[in-house]
């Protein structure tokens, strides 16, 4: 062979070498990547985003789609040189240090079960929240999720003890037993009646302070919703709690007349809990960049994200600050229609 042959074969022998070493090597970080965008009111895999039955249910028009992020990084996909590399010149990717993203010690099954009940609970508070905007009733229960050891109600109230009254008054719901609770001396006994194995009893239980100051018996709740008609969301594979607020104008806008988006493409992110305040998320910046791809003109995002947002808006998307549920139903039916001017913005 000659000479440059011989080169020829070295340099494609180390560009190969190279690029396998820049695929098998893993660097600790997480990256953040704009995601797909779906639409609530749509359908995946063949079945309907939300799925309401036993009730009526109404026309919708236009699009509510819920925004995600492509995340790499953590035990299940740990980042390659060549992923960290491309990220580093893209725009609209961001780079953290892994345990920003992904705390220490937990295996990658730990996060998929996190991401799952993180999205099943904004699942269920957006069912609540949504069914209740429509005018109709969702009974609530509330008993003990956990209870911590060492704390004043250990060996006194059990995992699955459903709470009845708090002091001698109704306390049924978590706004009730926090509003009960709210009352409470740190170090003063909470009398608690609770329904166990089907029979009523009061438990006299201490108390004591917590990080914020407050008197804590030491437990968890776990409340229980009972629907007066099915409401399921198929989300797909979909992991984590940012999606509730769409999900919860979705629901809305099936069980109420008229479309609410009046033919409109919106999109946007949220958390949401059963008293409809939408919360902050992560990757909002990626997330608008997904919203504008899909050719959404309105992207609904958490007042808490506001300072992500800044500088960071893609050309012709216009961004609305969100607080709760309330709000954002608010602005939809005012774009809706025509209405757009005056509503908060990020800005």
């Amino acid at each position: 062979m000659s000479r440059r042959t011989i080169w020829l074969l070295v340099v494609v022998l180390l560009a190969v070498v190279i690029g396998a070493l820049g695929q098998i090597i893993k660097v600790p970080y997480a990256i953040f990547s704009p995601g797909p965008a779906q639409d609530t009111l749509g359908k995946s895999d063949k079945q309907d985003i939300i799925a309401i039955t036993g009730t009526q249910t109404y026309p919708t028009s236009g699009r509510l789609d819920f925004t995600t992020v492509s995340l790499y990084g953590g035990p299940n996909y740990p980042v390659s040189v060549w992923q960290w590399l491309r990220a580093k010149t893209d725009k609209n990717s961001e780079i953290f240090p892994e345990e920003q993203v992904f705390p220490k010690g937990k295996t990658g099954k730990q996060v998929e079960q996190e991401n799952t009940a993180e999205m099943v609970g904004s699942q269920e508070a957006a069912e609540v929240v949504a069914v209740r905007a429509a005018g109709k009733k969702v009974a609530e229960t509330v008993t003990v999720g956990a209870v911590s050891k060492g704390k004043p109600a250990d060996g006194l109230l059990r995992v699955g003890d459903r709470i009845d009254q708090i002091n001698g008054k109704p306390a049924t719901t978590l706004d009730t037993i926090h509003g009960a609770m709210d009352a409470v001396k740190v170090g003063q006994t909470v009398q608690v009646t609770v329904t166990r194995a089907g029979k009523s009893q009061t438990i006299a239980v201490g108390t004591v302070k917590n990080d914020d100051g407050q008197a804590i018996m030491g437990i968890s709740l776990a409340p229980k919703y009972v629907f007066p008609f099915g409401v399921k969301v198929n989300a797909g594979d979909v992991g984590g709690p940012s999606a509730g607020l769409m999900f919860s104008l979705a629901i809305y806008d099936k069980l109420t007349p008229g479309p609410i988006t009046g033919g409109k493409e919106f999109a946007g992110t949220g958390t949401i809990d059963t008293d409809g305040v939408v919360g902050p998320i992560g990757g909002i910046r990626q997330k608008m960049v997904g919203a504008h791809n899909d050719g959404a003109d309105i992207f609904l995002a958490p007042q808490d994200n506001c300072n992500e947002v800044k500088g960071h808006v893609p050309d012709g998307l216009t961004v609305v600050k969100i607080g709760t549920f309330a709000e954002a139903r608010t602005a939809v039916e005012k774009i809706g229609k025509g209405q757009a001017s005056g509503l908060p913005s990020c800005g």
